[in-house]
């Protein structure tokens, strides 16, 4: 099973889930506008990504300038609650198997889960 963090407005997203289809893997979609991850999923997921928060954010997206992201001394935990609380910040696709996770950028990347 993949989890896929989708965004059906993001041609990105859209064509990761369509990959994962043509592979035959089942899917699980989570539109993660309407359905945000918890603060303690989200640092799940960038453990399995080996990233920091702000590896993660959209820096172009009106709210990372509005509020002050880039502000070197925020920590952590700050930048999760604003991903959370502003999921148009998390950069997409995420796909997820088990414990490992991978950004769709480029698509392709996704069907890395599928080899094992």
């Amino acid at each position: 099973m993949i989890r896929l963090y989708h965004n059906p407005k993001c041609s990105k997203s859209r064509a990761a889930l369509a990959l994962l289809e043509e592979a035959g893997a089942e899917i699980e979609i989570v539109e993660y506008l309407k359905h945000p991850p918890s603060p303690e999923e989200l640092d799940q997921l960038l453990n399995w990504l080996g990233m920091e928060p702000r590896e993660l954010m959209r820096k172009k997206e009106e709210e990372y300038a509005d509020l002050y992201l880039d502000d070197i001394t925020l920590e952590r935990k700050h930048l999760i609650t604003a991903m959370v609380d502003n999921p148009n910040l998390i950069e997409r696709p995420i796909a997820v198997r088990g414990n490992r996770a991978v950004i769709g950028r480029p698509p392709e990347q996704v069907l890395n889960l599928l080899r094992e």
